[in-house]
Formats: structure tokens, C-alpha cells, sequence
């Protein structure tokens, strides 16, 4: 069976002490399980060598490639410009700074291939595992998922992670997205939800990170975080026959052009067999031909 592509996507500002070993053994962990993958790591300004450092590891390795971001910077600009550039069927945002694991991308894919729209990971129910995570930030995340899950009236309680899965599909039918921070964890995710794509939560781990320094601001995020809410809760109960009327159209307009795609294949491929079959003909005729011609011309006189 032909797997499907999965593109991962890294933004990275500064974080030339952990992107090595987060590339690598992201890498590793893809090839051992056989996943087709490109891994897009964008370089968000960064004045350390994290981009000497990527650009290093593609020279050997074709499938990771670096983006580099002009001013201004932000967390979800980087995002945007990498899901601007997957090629691949199921896209996983990930993060540059040892955070989170491979082998929960592995699950992920898994999930996405069992037919699962989404894959949303959750660091706080049965079965998964964090280290190192600070008391204030918790504190904060805990609260404000929890408001989430009150106005959204859903079961995911970890929405404002990153790290999460997604079909190419749904990133094309929930975008284009406008959040430039981190905001853009909770625009992606509650946009899909709002689509009702069949999503998944499932257990992963988490680990804080050992080198650089966090990005995330919280005081600078909260009035981000209320822009995206609105903006979703606004799309939700104001528009919400508009957003699932274009998420079915673009489902149609793609299954249309698979259709059709499939349908030049099989041409194609019955071409290919008719020629085929034309040419070992036109073999045979000529190699009996050349039969009769030989047994001619030893034909005793």
C-alpha cells in the first residue's frame, strides 16, 4: 500500500541548542517507520545559527528544507509560511525546542491513516506524561482551556498546544489563517472543530525544554487569544451554514479532481498496456517473419 506524505512543520527563532537533535530524531524515528515525509523548518529571524544548523542537516538530508521569514516575526507567521509550502497529505505542527516527541507524530500518522480528520494531542488525560512543565504557565493553560471547552462545548482539553494533526484538507477548508503569535494554536484548532471534521485526542508527552529561552508571552498573548475567540465564536454562531456549506464545496471540488486525476491515470495506464501489447504484437510478427525468411533460406534445394 503507498503511504501517504506527511509534512512536519517547525518554526524556530533561536533555537540553535535543541533544533539538531529535534530535526534528527524526528528524522530518525520517520524513516525507521517507512513514513514518506518532508520535515519544513522555518527560520523566523533568528540571530543564532539555527539556520546554519538546519541548512547543514538538509545538505545530507533532501527531505528537510529551511524557509527563512522577513520581519516582522511571530509564531504564527512562521506557521502560515510553512503550511504555504507542505506538499504532503497530512501535516503535523511540531515544535523546535525538544518539546515534543516523535513517536507521537508516529500515532499521529497512524490516526490520520485510520481515516481521522485531526489528531489532537492532549497532555493532561490518562496516559500521557509531562516533565518540567512551570507551575504558572500550567496554571494559566489549565484555565484557559477550560473556558475553551465551556464556550465551544467540547471534550478537547488541550486545544491551545501546537502540536497537533491535521489532513491537508482541513488546513485548506479552515484557512486562510490570520493569527501571527501563538494565537494561531487555538485559530487552527478550533476552526477545524467548528467545520466538525472526525477528530481524534489522543495521549502524548511533553517535555520542557533544557535550552533557549520560551517565546511565549503570556501577558502579551491574552488580548490575542480573546481576537481569535471572538473571531471563531463569531464564525460559529453568526455564519456558521456559511463556513459548513464551503468546507463541503471544497470536498466535492477535491473528490471532483481526484476522480479526474484517477480517471487520466487509467487512461494513461490502459494506453500504456495497448502499446504495450501493440509492440510485443509487432515482436512476434517480426520474429516470425524472420523465421520464415531463415527456414527459406536453409531449405534444401
Amino acid at each position: 500500500m503507498c503511504r501517504r506524505k506527511l509534512s512536519v512543520v517547525i518554526p524556530a527563532y533561536n533555537e540553535d541548542g535543541t533544533i539538531a537533535a529535534t530535526v534528527e530524531d524526528l528524522r530518525s524515528a520517520l524513516v525507521e517507520e517507512g513514513i514518506p515525509f518532508e520535515i519544513i523548518v522555518v527560520n523566523d529571524n533568528s540571530t543564532d545559527s539555527t539556520a546554519a544548523v538546519v541548512e547543514a542537516i538538509a545538505v545530507c538530508e533532501p527531505r528537510v528544507r529551511m524557509l527563512h521569514r522577513r520581519p516582522p516575526g511571530g509564531f504564527g507567521r512562521a506557521i502560515r509560511t510553512g503550511l504555504d509550502a507542505v506538499s504532503g497529505d497530512f501535516v503535523v505542527i511540531y515544535m523546535a525546542d525538544y518539546s515534543d516527541h516523535p513517536a507521537d507524530v508516529i500515532a499521529y500518522y497512524r490516526k490520520l491513516e485510520e481515516g481521522y480528520d485531526c489528531v489532537f494531542g492532549s497532555r493532561f488525560i490518562k496516559g500521557s506524561h509531562v516533565e518540567n512543565y512551570p507551575w504558572m504557565k500550567l496554571v494559566v493553560n489549565r484555565i484557559v482551556n477550560k473556558m475553551i471547552q465551556w464556550l465551544f462545548w467540547c471534550r478537547f482539553n488541550d486545544l491551545t498546544n501546537a502540536f497537533k494533526a491535521y489532513r491537508a484538507e482541513v488546513i485548506r477548508a479552515a484557512g486562510p489563517f490570520r493569527a501571527s503569535h501563538f494565537n494561531i494554536t487555538i485559530e487552527m484548532s478550533l476552526s477545524a472543530l467548528i467545520r466538525k471534521y472526525h477528530i481524534v485526542q489522543i495521549p502524548i508527552s511533553w517535555s520542557g525544554r533544557t535550552a533557549g529561552v520560551s517565546k511565549l508571552k503570556m501577558v502579551e498573548m491574552g488580548r490575542r487569544y480573546l481576537s481569535t475567540l471572538a473571531k471563531v465564536m463569531a464564525e460559529r454562531f453568526l455564519i456558521g451554514d456559511d463556513v459548513l456549506a464551503e468546507r463541503l464545496a471544497l470536498h466535492a471540488q477535491e473528490a471532483d479532481e481526484t476522480a479526474s486525476l484517477e480517471d487520466r491515470v487509467r487512461a494513461l495506464e490502459d494506453w500504456q498496456d495497448a502499446s504495450l501489447r501493440r509492440e510485443r504484437t509487432q515482436a512476434s510478427e517480426d520474429c516470425n517473419a524472420d523465421l520464415k525468411t531463415n527456414l527459406l533460406l536453409t531449405k534444401p534445394r
